[in-house]
C-alpha cells in the first residue's frame, strides 16, 4: 500500500514517475481501511528536497499511511516558496490535540550552533515531550537525534573538529530487536554532521539501546527500551547525489570541505555517486512503520 499525501504536492509526481506507488487524497478516501498516521516535522531548509527523500522510503512498505506535514515556526525561507509551505504545511497549534501513530523529525543545519542559539529550541522541546503522550513511536535523525537527546537525557550537543561526511560500514548489533531484522551484519549508510555520538557516552549516559555503530561514526541507530523513541545519527533517507550538492555547496562557500569519504568512485569528484546503501535503508523505515508503528499502535486513539 502506498503513502498518501496531498494531491498537488511536488512529491507526487517525482515519485509518480519514478513508479513509486503513491496515493492521493482522492483516492484514499474511498478505501475502507484504517491508514497509519504520520506526522512529519520538516526541520531542513530545503524542504521539498527532503519530503521526497523521505517520502520514497516511507512508501516502501505494505500499509497505508497519512502523512501531515508540520513546520515549527513562520520564518521565511529562502530554500522553500511561501506558498508551499502555507499549502501543505500545519502550524502545531492544528495538530497539538491530535494523537499520531509515528513522528519522523528530520535534522536541521545547526550542529555548530548552541541550543541556547537556536531561536525555535524551547518550541521544538515542548513538541518532543508532547510527543510521548500523543505519538506512538518517533524517528529523530541527525541534529534531531541531539535535540532529543538534549531533551530526553540532558546530554550536551558534542561537536566535532572536521565535519563527518561521506559512506560508512556500520556493524549491526547482535539483537533480535525488530527495527534491524533483515540487516546484514555490516551495511552502508551515509553520514554528514559536526556531531559527535560516540557510542560510549551513548551507553554511560542513557539507557538508550545501540543497535547500530562503528569506530568512525559512532552510534548510527539506536531506540529507547520502550520503542517510543528511535534515534537515526546518519541520513539513509539521502539520494545518491546529496553529499555531492553538499560539497559543492560548501566549496562554494570557501568552506574548505574535505571530500566525503568512500563516496565517489576512486576519489574523482567529477564522477557519478552511487547508492549503495538504499537497501538497508528502505528496510530500516519499513520494520519502523511496522514494527513500532503499526504493530504497537491501537486502532483506536486514546482521546
Amino acid at each position: 500500500m502506498p503513502i498518501n499525501i496531498p494531491n498537488d504536492l511536488p512529491a507526487t509526481s517525482i515519485l509518480t514517475a519514478e513508479q513509486v506507488f503513491v496515493m492521493t487524497q482522492d483516492r484514499a478516501i474511498h478505501q475502507d481501511i484504517r491508514p497509519l498516521e504520520l506526522l512529519f516535522l520538516n526541520l531542513m531548509p530545503k524542504k521539498i528536497n527532503t519530503e521526497i527523500q523521505y517520502m520514497r522510503k516511507l512508501s516502501n512498505t505494505p500499509l497505508q499511511v497519512n502523512i501531515d506535514l508540520l513546520r515549527i515556526d513562520h520564518h521565511i525561507s529562502k530554500n522553500t516558496p511561501k506558498i508551499h509551505l502555507d499549502t501543505f504545511y500545519k502550524d502545531f497549534n492544528e495538530i497539538e490535540n491530535k494523537y499520531y501513530d509515528g513522528m519522523i523529525v528530520t535534522g536541521a543545519p545547526l550542529d555548530q550552533i548552541g541550543f541556547e542559539d537556536v531561536n525555535y529550541f524551547e518550541r521544538l522541546k515542548y513538541i518532543i515531550l508532547w510527543s510521548v503522550e500523543h505519538v506512538t513511536s518517533t524517528l529523530f535523525s541527525c541534529w534531531g537525534v541531539a535535540a532529543a537527546l538534549k531533551v530526553f537525557y540532558d546530554l550536551p550537543m558534542l561537536e566535532r573538529k572536521d565535519k563527518l561526511s561521506g559512506v560508512f560500514k556500520h556493524n549491526t548489533a547482535l539483537s533480535n530487536d525488530p527495527l534491524i531484522r533483515g540487516f546484514d551484519d555490516c551495511f552502508l549508510a551515509p553520514h554528514s554532521r559536526f556531531i559527535d555520538f560516540p557510542t560510549k557516552v551513548i551507553k554511560e549516559n542513557t539507557d538508550l539501546i545501540v543497535l547500530a555503530d562503528s569506530d568512525e561514526t559512532g552510534v548510527f541507530l539506536a531506540t529507547s527500551p520502550d520503542h517510543k523513541q528511535v534515534y537515526v545519527t546518519g541520513h539513509p533517507e539521502y539520494d545518491a547525489t546529496t553529499l555531492a550538492e553538499e560539497y559543492e555547496r560548501d566549496l562554494i562557500a570557501n568552506k574548505n570541505p574535505h571530500i566525503p569519504y568512500n563516496y565517489f568512485p576512486n576519489n574523482d569528484v567529477h564522477a557519478k555517486p552511487i547508492c549503495v546503501w538504499r537497501s538497508h535503508a528502505s528496510m530500516l523505515f519499513g520494520n519502523f512503520l511496522n514494527y513500532y508503528v503499526y504493530q504497537q499502535t491501537p486502532f483506536y486513539f486514546n482521546k
